[in-house]
């Protein structure tokens, strides 16, 4: 039985972080994490309070910066400084605390950053 070499290729990274440090007085948030997410890919980070995941959501979201480390999106470098960069590379992230904002309906929530994007008002 031969397989199609078309099916086995793997698609190149949508979103690559590679070897993210970040710190903290006293803390190592981040200590060379990398990971790779291709399109239609769903991913979950698991970890103890503490482990750094937040602030791993807030880098690639603009909040903090990295103190090491690349993220590249399609392959080409990003320079992420602002949740409105990370908007315009098509990175959204619903927050933690989500009662920062007033009570809204799923598809309110949903919507928060598309106005960003153009994709529902122009």
């Amino acid at each position: 039985m031969h397989s199609d070499p078309a099916l086995l290729a793997v698609p190149s990274p949508r979103l690559s972080v590679h070897d993210i440090t970040k710190t903290f007085p006293g803390v190592v948030a981040n200590d060379h994490v990398s990971l790779d997410v291709r399109g239609g890919e769903v991913h979950a980070l698991l970890g103890e309070n503490g482990a750094g995941k937040t602030t791993l959501m807030n880098i690639l979201y603009g909040i903090y910066q990295p103190d090491a480390g690349e993220i590249l999106i399609d392959g080409r470098a990003a320079h992420i400084r602002s949740p409105r960069d990370a908007i315009a590379h098509g990175i959204g992230m619903v927050p933690q605390h989500f009662l920062l904002v007033r009570r809204h309906t799923v598809a309110e929530n949903i919507a928060l950053g598309l106005r960003e994007t153009g994709f529902l008002f122009p």
